[in-house]
This record gives structure tokens, sequence and C-alpha cells, in this order.
């Protein structure tokens, strides 16, 4: 289950799984969908490495030019927000989450057209079976 916050359009669901096996769930997803991962960029190990302690903290950065390049086509402001990104974390209670912009919060930010949405829609999609 989803869980809209008051971070400006942030949506998180809980995950069923560590943060390690959620990202690789997330992964293999991508991958078989044909969409590229740009980055995986695990935040808690850059913090280990300057003697900091930072709770498991991984971004993935994922698109696919064919999805977004109309976007920034109709508004070119939405590349401050693409490719699209994903964030699993472990909160301070131990529970993962999965967290991502909404895509409704993409329309209102950058004026999207309606029709333009199941391009970025996909994130939902993608953060649930990741989590499952």
């Amino acid at each position: 289950m989803a869980i809209a916050t008051a971070n400006h359009g942030i949506i998180e669901r809980p995950s069923r799984h560590s943060v390690d096996e959620t990202v690789g769930r997330l992964k293999d997803i991508l991958q078989a969908k044909g969409v590229k991962l740009f980055a995986l960029v695990d935040h808690s190990g850059e913090a280990e490495k300057v003697g900091m302690n930072l709770p498991s903290t991984k971004l993935l950065i994922f698109g696919n030019p064919k999805a977004g390049t109309p976007l920034m086509l109709a508004s070119p402001t939405i590349a401050i927000d693409l490719p699209l990104k994903i964030l699993v974390r472990e909160g301070a209670d131990g529970k993962v989450w999965v967290s991502y912009n909404s895509p409704s919060y993409f329309e209102e930010r950058h004026n999207l057209p309606a029709q333009l949405l199941e391009n970025i829609a996909v994130v939902e999609s993608l953060a649930a079976a990741a989590a499952e």
C-alpha cells in the first residue's frame, strides 16, 4: 500500500524485503523491461567512507529515452526531474521504505499534458513490484 506523504509529492510504500533485496528486485525488473539503470547511488556506503553512519540508503536512477523525450519536448523543465528515481532506505525503526515522486506531482510541477503521464506512471508499478 502506497502512502502519500506531505513531502511535496513523495510517495512512500513499505517493502517486505531488506534494502539490498529490494534494490536487487528493482534492478531485475528494470532489466526485464528494457529500462536503463543509469546509476545506483549508495548514500550509506558513501557516508561510511567518511566515518559517518547512515541506515542503508540507496537511490536508483533509471529511464527510457523513448518515454522521457516526449515529456521534455512538452515541458523542458521536467529534465531537472528526469531520469526517474526510486529511493530505497531503512527507517530508524528498521522498516524498509521505497519512495518516489508522484506522477501527479510532475504533472503539476511541470504543467505536463495528462496524456503523457503514462510515460512516467511506470514508476508506481516498479516500486510496487520491488516492494512486494
